[in-house]
C-alpha cells in the first residue's frame, strides 16, 4: 500500500546521489520536454520534485483521479494533466498522481522502476529481485489491491512497465525490516525533516519526503500504508519493526500496536533488548 511511497522516496534519493537527478528543487517539467501544457495553465511550470515528495504539489480537482489515470495509455502523462491549477503549498495527500515520480526516474536513469530498485536498493541489502506486475483490466487491478492471498516479489506497474510509486510494491515483513535497518544506519537525513500537517485525518503526525514523522521530538519515523503496512524506525533505541498485512481498509492502529504492545513485549522477552542492539 502507501508504504511504497517511502521506498519511492529512497529511490529518488539514490538517483540524486548518482547524479541522475539534479536536485529535489528541479522543476518537474524540466524532465518532460515533450509534454504539452494545457492552454492557460501556469502553475505547473513552477512545481518541483520536492513538492511531489512532500505532498505539497498543486493539483486540479479533489481526490485521486484513479479512473482517468489508470485507464489511460500513459499514466505519467495523465497524471501531469492534473498537475497545476490552484496555487498554494498546503498538504495535499495524493497517491495515483504521484506516478509522475516514476516518469522522472525513468527519464533520468533510463531504467524501469523495478530494475532501478533491484540494482541499487533491493539486491545490495539482501532483498530478493522483484518483477513487474501489470493488470490488464480494471477488475484485475481491483483484485490485486484487495486480494488477501500472499504475494510474490512484484511491483504493480503501468502499461510502460513503470512501477507505481504510491502503492503496489509487494514485500515481506522481513524485507520491510531490511529497509528500516538501512534507514536506521543513518543512510537518510534530509527526507526526515518534519513538516507539519494541518489535517486531523493523520493523527497529528508530521510528514517528511514520503515518510511519516511519528514523533518529531524523538526522530521516530515510519513508512505507513493502508491495511496496516508499516516500517517503524526508532533511531534512539536502535529498533526497527515491520508489519505486513492483507487488504483491510482504514486500519490506523499499527503504530499504537507497535509502541504499546510489540516493543514492550520484545523488551520483556529479551530482558534488556535495547542494551543489546
Amino acid at each position: 500500500m502507501s508504504a511504497t511511497k517511502s521506498i519511492a522516496s529512497l529511490l529518488v534519493g539514490i538517483a540524486i546521489d548518482h547524479g541522475r537527478i539534479g536536485s529535489i528543487d528541479d522543476k518537474v517539467l524540466s524532465y518532460f520536454s515533450e509534454y504539452s501544457v494545457k492552454r492557460g495553465e501556469k502553475t505547473i511550470y513552477d512545481v518541483t520534485i520536492k513538492q511531489l515528495l512532500t505532498m505539497r504539489a498543486p493539483y486540479k480537482g479533489h481526490g485521486d483521479p484513479w479512473t482517468k489515470v489508470c485507464s489511460s495509455e500513459n499514466w505519467t502523462t495523465a497524471s501531469l494533466d492534473f498537475l497545476g491549477g490552484r496555487k498554494g503549498i498546503e498538504f495535499n495527500y495524493r497517491t495515483v498522481c504521484l506516478h509522475i515520480l516514476s516518469g522522472i526516474l525513468y527519464i533520468a536513469t533510463g531504467m524501469k522502476t523495478v530494475d532501478f530498485a533491484n540494482q541499487y536498493l533491493f539486491l545490495p541489502i539482501g532483498i530478493q529481485k522483484h518483477k513487474n506486475y501489470y493488470a490488464e483490466t480494471a477488475a484485475d487491478h481491483k483484485q490485486f489491491t484487495m486480494d488477501k492471498l500472499p504475494r510474490k516479489n512484484v511491483w504493480f506497474c503501468d502499461p510502460q512497465g513503470l512501477g507505481t510509486p504510491g502503492y503496489g510494491l509487494c514485500m515481506s515483513a522481513a524485507d520491510m525490516a531490511k529497509i528500516g535497518q538501512l534507514c536506521l544506519q543513518k543512510w537518510i537525513k534530509e527526507i526526515l525533516i518534519p513538516k507539519p500537517v494541518m489535517d486531523n485525518r493523520f493523527r497529528g503526525m508530521s510528514y517528511g519526503y514520503l515518510w511519516w514523522i511519528v514523533h518529531p521530538e524523538k526522530n521516530i519515523y515510519a513508512a505507513i500504508g493502508n491495511s496496516g503496512n508499516v516500517i517503524y524506525v526508532d533511531p534512539n533505541r536502535k529498533i526497527v519493526a515491520a508489519v505486513s498485512a492483507y487488504f483491510k481498509p482504514t486500519v490506523f492502529d499499527r503504530i499504537g500496536f507497535i509502541e504499546e504492545v510489540l516493543l514492550p513485549a520484545l523488551q520483556s522477552f529479551s530482558g534488556s533488548i535495547y542494551d543489546q542492539c
